[in-house]
C-alpha cells in the first residue's frame, strides 16, 4: 500500500464548503440539478453562455454588483457592474451584425488582459460567434498558424500588436474580413478598424437569437510536441460544467471575489477567468500587469480576494521569496486557493498551510475537458501531491491500453496506467477542428485517453505519473519525472526542477534533472554532490538522477508548465518543436 501524507481540511473560515459530502455528492448528482440552476433564454430558444454569464444577472438584483474590477498595470481601478457588462457586450454583438458576422464565424482576439477583450469574448458569444483568444505574446508565425487553421474572419488587437506582429501575415490571411484596433480613434480603411468608434455607433441593447447548446462556442488552440497547433471545439452546453466546478471544485459563494491569474490566451484563462465566476454573480478581479509578488500580494490584501486560482509556476515563484507574506499582508480574508496548470508539488501544499496558512488544492484537467475533471475540495483531505477526486457527473479511470481498439480498466489500486474519462459531460471538446482522425484516435473502447499516466489509490485519489512521452525507461524502471522533480524540491536549495531521460546504451535512458536554485544559493560542485545524494536517499539509486545541471530558469509555457521536451531537444540537439507558447 502506498503511503502518502495528508493535510485536513481548513477550519478557520465559517462558510460551510458547498460540498460537504463527497461520496453522497457523487452518488445523487444529476446534470438536471445543474439545469435547475442555470436560466436558459427565453420562449425555450435554447442555451447561450453569455447570457447565463451576464444578461440574466444584469436582469435582477445583481444589476448593480460588481462583476469584473480591473486593474491596470499603471493601478488604475475601473470597476464594471453586471449592467455596464451587459451593455458593453451587447455593443460588441451589434458590432458583429452591424459588419456581418454571423453564427459560427471566428472572431480571434490577440490583446493583453485589457477590458475590451472581455467585453468581445462576452459580445462574440451572444452573437453566436465563435470566441478565439491568442496569447498577446505569439509572434507572427504562430498567430498566422492558428488564425489560417481556424478559418478567422475578425480580429481584435491593439495598434502595438497589430504593427509588430498582425501587420506583416494580413497578406496571408484573404479571409479575415476585418481588423478591430481597441485603442485607436479613427479607422485606419475599409477593413482596419477603430474599435471605439464602432462601439460608439452601435447600440446597447441586444437581443441573443436562438442558441443550440451544441453550437460551437469557443475555439481553443493547444500546441502538440510535433506538427500544427490543435483546435479545440467547445460548445455552450459547456456552460453546464463551468457553473458546476466553479460550485465545487472551486467552492464559489455569493458576494465572494474571486481572481484567477491566468491569461485568456490559454484555457483556465477563459474557463475561469471569464465565464466561471460571472455564472455565479461574484465579482472577477483582472489584472493587466504580468507576475510580480508584492504586486500579486497586495492585490490578494486589497482586493480582500476570497478565492485565488493560480499556477504551480507562480506558487513555486512566491516559495522562492525570503519573507513572510502573512508579516506584510493582510490574508485573512483569503479562504480558498486553487492550482492547474501542472501537478502541483508536495512541498508548494506543505508551503501553503506552513506559510500561508492555507492549503493549496490542485486540479487536474486539460483543454480537451473544457473544465475541471479532479480537484482537491474544500473541506475535504488533500493528500499533497495528488491531484485529488473527480467531479460529480465525471467518471475517470486508469487504463491499460490492449491495442488500437481495446483498453483495459485497472481496478487494482497504485498501478499506474493511462488516466480516462467516460465521455460525455458538457464541456467535453466536440472536435479537432479540421482534423477529425487526430480528434477519433483519443477515443478508445468507450473512453478518452487524456495521454497522461497517472494511479489511484485506494481511497480514489489520482496521482499524476506523467505524461506518456515523457516517461523515463532507466534499467528496466519506468520513470515519472514529477515523481523526481517533486523530491528534489524538498531540498531547500531547490526552487524548481526538471527532469529528462537521456539515452545510454548501458541503462535505456539516464535521469538527468535541470536545476533552478532560491535565493541565497549558489550553484558549485558540492552543492551538486549534495542533491545527487539528497536524490538518492529519498528515491533510491534507481530513480534518482544520476546528473544534475543547474540553470538560471527553466522553460516555461505562459500557462506554467515546465516544457521537458524543449529541455530534452536542448540536450539532444533536436528541433524545438512548436515554442509558440513559451514564457518569454
Amino acid at each position: 500500500m502506498a503511503f502518502h501524507r495528508v493535510i485536513d481540511p481548513v477550519t478557520t473560515h465559517t462558510i460551510r464548503p458547498n460540498l460537504l459530502n463527497y461520496h453522497a455528492t457523487r452518488a445523487t448528482f444529476t446534470w438536471d440539478e445543474i439545469a435547475a440552476e442555470l436560466d436558459f433564454l427565453p420562449g425555450g430558444s435554447g442555451l447561450n453562455i453569455a447570457h447565463e454569464a451576464v444578461t440574466r444577472h444584469a436582469n435582477n438584483a445583481h444589476s448593480e454588483q460588481v462583476a469584473i474590477r480591473w486593474i491596470s498595470k499603471h493601478d488604475a481601478i475601473y470597476d464594471f457592474t453586471y449592467a455596464d457588462v451587459e451593455e458593453e457586450s451587447n455593443r460588441f454583438a451589434n458590432v458583429l451584425q452591424e459588419l456581418g458576422i454571423g453564427k459560427g464565424e471566428r472572431v480571434f482576439v490577440l490583446a493583453g488582459r485589457i477590458p475590451a477583450l472581455y467585453f468581445a469574448a462576452l459580445g462574440t458569444l451572444k452573437n453566436t460567434s465563435v470566441f478565439c483568444p491568442l496569447f498577446s505574446a505569439f509572434g507572427p508565425e504562430p498567430i498566422l498558424q492558428r488564425m489560417q487553421r481556424g478559418d478567422a474572419r475578425v480580429l481584435l488587437t491593439t495598434q502595438k500588436l497589430f504593427k509588430r506582429k498582425v501587420k506583416e501575415i494580413l497578406s496571408e490571411l484573404p479571409d479575415l474580413k476585418f481588423v478591430l484596433i481597441a485603442d485607436i480613434d479613427e479607422h485606419i480603411s475599409d477593413h482596419i478598424l477603430s474599435l471605439p468608434l464602432l462601439m460608439d455607433t452601435v447600440s446597447a441593447e441586444f437581443v441573443i437569437p436562438p442558441t443550440d447548446p451544441e453550437d460551437m462556442a469557443i475555439l481553443h488552440f493547444t500546441s502538440g510536441t510535433t506538427g500544427m497547433p490543435k483546435g479545440a471545439v467547445h460548445v455552450h452546453n459547456a456552460v453546464y460544467h463551468h457553473y458546476m466546478t466553479a460550485k465545487y471544485a472551486l467552492d464559489l459563494h455569493p458576494n465572494d471575489v474571486f481572481w484567477c491569474t491566468a491569461d485568456p490566451g490559454w484555457v483556465t484563462g477563459t474557463s475561469y477567468g471569464i465565464i466561471a465566476p460571472l455564472l455565479h454573480g461574484v465579482t472577477n478581479i483582472i489584472d493587466e500587469a504580468e507576475f510580480d509578488a508584492q504586486r500579486w500580494y497586495r492585490i490578494l490584501e486589497e482586493q480582500r480576494v476570497t478565492v485565488w486560482y493560480t499556477a504551480p509556476t507562480a506558487i513555486r515563484r512566491l516559495m522562492r521569496l525570503d519573507f513572510d507574506p502573512l508579516e506584510e499582508f493582510d490574508l485573512s480574508h483569503l479562504r480558498f486557493v486553487a492550482s492547474v496548470g501542472e501537478p502541483l508539488n508536495p512541498e508548494a501544499v506543505v508551503w501553503g498551510r506552513d506559510v500561508l496558512d492555507l492549503t493549496i488544492h490542485d486540479n487536474w484537467w486539460q483543454t480537451e475537458t473544457g473544465g475541471i475533471m479532479i480537484a482537491n475540495f474544500a473541506g475535504q483531505e488533500v493528500r499533497p501531491g495528488s491531484m485529488g477526486r473527480p467531479l460529480p457527473g465525471i467518471e475517470a479511470a486508469i487504463v491499460r491500453r490492449i491495442n488500437s481498439e481495446t483498453v483495459q480498466v485497472i481496478e487494482k489500486p497504485n498501478v499506474d496506467g493511462d488516466l480516462a474519462l467516460k465521455p460525455g459531460w458538457p464541456s467535453m471538446y466536440r472536435a479537432y477542428l479540421h482534423d477529425q482522425a487526430r480528434y477519433d484516435k483519443c477515443f478508445v473502447d468507450g473512453w478518452y485517453l487524456s495521454g497522461d499516466l497517472a494511479y489511484r489509490d485506494e481511497d480514489g485519489y489520482f496521482w499524476f505519473v506523467g505524461r506518456a512521452d515523457d516517461i523515463i525507461k532507466t534499467s528496466g524502471h519506468m520513470v515519472g519525472p514529477f515523481e523526481v522533480e517533486s523530491a528534489l524540491m524538498e531540498h531547500p536549495a531547490v526552487a524548481e526542477a526538471g527532469v529528462i531521460g537521456v539515452p545510454n546504451d548501458v541503462i535505456g535512458e539516464l535521469v538527468k534533472a535541470f536545476v533552478a536554485l532560491k535565493p541565497g544559493y549558489v550553484a558549485s560542485d558540492e552543492l551538486n554532490r549534495e542533491l545527487l545524494g539528497f536524490g538518492r536517499k529519498k528515491l533510491g539509486s534507481a530513480v534518482a538522477p544520476k546528473e544534475i545541471e543547474f540553470r538560471d530558469t527553466l522553460p516555461k509555457t505562459r500557462s506554467g508548465k515546465i516544457m521537458r521536451r524543449l529541455l530534452k531537444a536542448w540536450e539532444l540537439g533536436l528541433p524545438e518543436g512548436d515554442v509558440s507558447t513559451l514564457e518569454d
